[in-house]
């Protein structure tokens, strides 16, 4: 089969969580023996072979993502796919464009609210404008044969349920492996907790970094690396300047590097939460969590806050330990119950690496993928 996947602003590659998750699917679909284009951003205007896939990079900026209709347009004319899979962005639909014109069956992938609650200034702003927005996604919604996202809540209620297919995002979890683990005897250095992401204020980056240093006051030797970057990483790294040599800030490093970082870790920490975001607020914790399933995947006890679905993927005393969301002192609490049983701590991260594999893989996403792809074509 012959795809066409359209990833508009998506830089690939590049180090965003929608980064990995455009070239895991294009790998994954092209490891199952189909030929995939992806669009992506990127300053290279000759399309080569990436990773098993041709990757085409655009350089338009994201928001004038929906000027890419004639040059996508042109492609599919070119390859000639059988099917167009388009990532859903307010100023894309490209993809969804092309396979309209050509008649092709299309997927599209949404992984955030398409359409944002009144808090929100985007959504007054399409308010006052009557609407164009909120239509437009609609439209894409109708255009495509199947919708794929993490929770159907993202797609606005005017949509049927039954075009609606609930798919978690996952972990490699051939590159991520507990194999790979630095597996030092605990006595021989601190505990060692990792933060892997955003630093926006959703993702609790300063929630983390408080935990840990209250831990460090109460008398516990840690050590905390901090991977990613974003608005929140000043106030993370002028709270943790408290305590020189605790904390490394590594910023957003390759996806090819993450595994080894990972693998010097003994607990992933991952302490979302919804107050600062009104989408999430309206519509339920609608991300993928992409670093839980790579925590799982590299074998780490992972701790959490405790809201659907994180505390579907992560259970209490299981995998790992939940907490009350937006409770730093009982985050403190949950990562000193982990990190005080190292033994436990080691089951725990064995737990989540079998779970990962089963439930939560980009091998499983890509392959749920193909059998839908297949029985739109059919």
């Amino acid at each position: 089969m012959k795809i066409l996947y359209v990833a508009a602003g998506i830089p690939v590659p590049g180090v965003l969580g929608g980064s990995t998750h455009a070239y895991e699917v294009a790998r994954g679909l092209a490891r199952l023996g189909h030929e995939v284009h992806l669009v992506a951003a990127g300053d290279d205007p000759v399309p080569r072979l990436y990773d098993g896939f041709m990757l085409h990079q655009r350089r338009t900026p994201k928001a004038l993502s929906i000027f890419d209709v004639w040059p996508v347009l042109r492609l599919a004319r070119s390859i000639r796919p059988d099917a167009i899979i388009e990532r859903y962005y307010n100023f894309a639909g490209a993809g969804m464009v092309a396979a309209r014109r050509l008649g092709l069956p299309s997927l599209l992938e949404v992984n955030a609210l398409m359409i944002d609650p009144p808090e929100v200034r985007k959504r007054r702003i399409d308010d006052a404008l009557g609407g164009p927005m909120r239509r437009y996604a609609e439209i894409q919604c109708r255009w495509a044969a199947h919708i794929v996202t993490p929770l159907h809540t993202t797609v606005p209620a005017s949509i049927p349920r039954t075009k609606i297919i609930e798919l978690p995002w996952g972990a490699d979890v051939d590159r991520f492996s507990p194999t790979d683990h630095v597996d030092l005897e605990r006595g021989l250095r601190p505990p060692h907790v990792v933060f892997m992401g955003s630093f926006r204020a959703w993702h609790g980056v300063t929630d983390g970094v408080r935990a840990a240093l209250h831990l460090m006051d109460a008398g516990h030797n840690l050590q905390m690396t901090l991977i990613g970057d974003g608005p929140e990483r000043a106030a993370a790294e002028a709270l943790a300047a408290r305590r020189p040599g605790r904390f490394r800030f590594l910023g957003a490093i390759p996806y090819a590097q993450v595994p080894a970082e990972l693998a010097k870790a003994d607990l992933g920490v991952a302490p979302f939460t919804t107050a600062p975001h009104p989408a999430l607020r309206a519509a339920g914790f609608f991300w993928s969590p992409l670093k839980i399933y790579e925590y799982m995947a590299a074998g780490l006890p992972v701790v959490t806050a405790d809201i659907p679905p994180l505390n579907t993927v992560i259970r209490d005393g299981q995998e790992g330990a939940l907490y009350p969301e937006g409770d730093v002192l009982a985050l403190a609490a949950a990562l000193a119950r982990v990190l005080q049983d190292p033994a436990s701590a080691r089951a725990m991260g064995s737990r989540a690496r079998e779970r990962v594999v089963v439930g939560y893989s980009w091998q499983r996403h890509c392959a749920e993928l193909d059998r839908i792809l297949c029985k739109m074509i059919a």
